[in-house]
This record gives C-alpha cells, structure tokens and sequence, in this order.
C-alpha cells in the first residue's frame, strides 16, 4: 500500500491576497479584482447587492503556476470562507483549476485551546494524512493542537498578509513535502 499523498491547505485573504498591505499600493506583480462574492453580500444584510460596493482582492498571477508545482507533490485543497467560490473567482485569475473546497459546518469566533477556528476542523479533514497549510491567522496554539491531535505530519505556515506569499514560503512548501 501506498502512503497518501499530502494535502496542501490554501486560505485565499492573507497567503493569495495581501488584503493588510497597505490600501492605495498594491505589492508589485498583483493584479486588482474587484468582486461580489456571496460570503461577502452576506455582510451587508438588507443592502440590495447592486448598493454593495464590490471586494478589492490582490491577487499576483504568478502564485498559479508556483501552486501548480505543488501540485506534484500535494493534492491542493481550498481552505478558506471563499469555499466554492475561490473556484469562482480566485482560480481563474490564478490558472488553477477547479480545486477540492474544505467546507466548514460553522465559522465560529474561535476553536479549541484557543486554536483558530479553522484548525479543529482541517485536522479532521486530514484524517490522519500529511498536510501543509498556508494561512495568516496561525500560532503556536495552533501548532500545539495539530501536534496532539493529528496522527501524520504537519506543517503549519503562517503568511504575512501584509506580503501575501513570496518565493520562501513555496520553498519551504516543497521541502515539507519531500520529507514526507
């Protein structure tokens, strides 16, 4: 039998779009997409969506080609409260393909130990599997929880979304996965 391949975990707002950079410079080599996405007509209850000005992501096209050579070696996985739409809006700009979405069954204020809320919920995705996860809102708590909880190994990659990702962090991706 052979072992499973790892899984790579991608949060969107943070790793793929520097949404803290500052607000009038976007970081070089991103594009600017200005999107109604529904999680975010969500946030503006009983405005009519043609009143809802739109979502400003920053999104540097060539992450595509770079998770694609993740692809490799990982199966790549949407984690984020875009879920399907990332395949709508943020895949497309990308050139990825359609990817597999974790999908949440609550987006609550906060997990356990306080853990971000995300990381119960990836560690039972993962069932037990090697997994890379890029996001913005890890720590050590974080760390902590998937080493007691989870069975296989775990890298857990914080990306400043002030920067989005940058050339080390896709390396230190790839060297995870070698080791595993």
């Amino acid at each position: 039998m052979t072992a499973a391949r790892p899984l790579l975990y991608l949060d969107v707002d943070g790793p793929l779009n520097p949404y803290a950079a500052k607000r009038q410079q976007r970081p070089e080599g991103y594009t600017t997409l200005r999107v109604k996405p529904e999680g975010w007509l969500a946030q503006h209850p009983g405005v009519p969506p043609s009143r809802v000005r739109p979502l400003r992501v920053w999104l540097n096209p060539a992450h595509g080609p770079a998770l694609l050579r993740l692809a490799d070696r990982y199966d790549l996985h949407w984690a984020t409260t875009w879920t399907h739409e990332a395949n709508t809006y943020i895949a497309p700009v990308l050139g990825l393909p359609a990817l597999p979405v974790v999908t949440w069954p609550t987006l609550p204020a906060g997990g356990p130990e306080g853990t971000f809320w995300k990381t119960h919920h990836l560690v039972t995705h993962a069932a037990g599997r090697p997994f890379a996860w890029l996001d913005d809102e890890l720590d050590h708590r974080d760390r902590a929880f998937v080493a007691t909880h989870h069975a296989g190994p775990a890298l857990l990659h914080r990306v400043d979304p002030r920067l989005g990702l940058r050339e080390g962090d896709f390396e230190t991706v790839a060297e995870f996965a070698l080791g595993v």
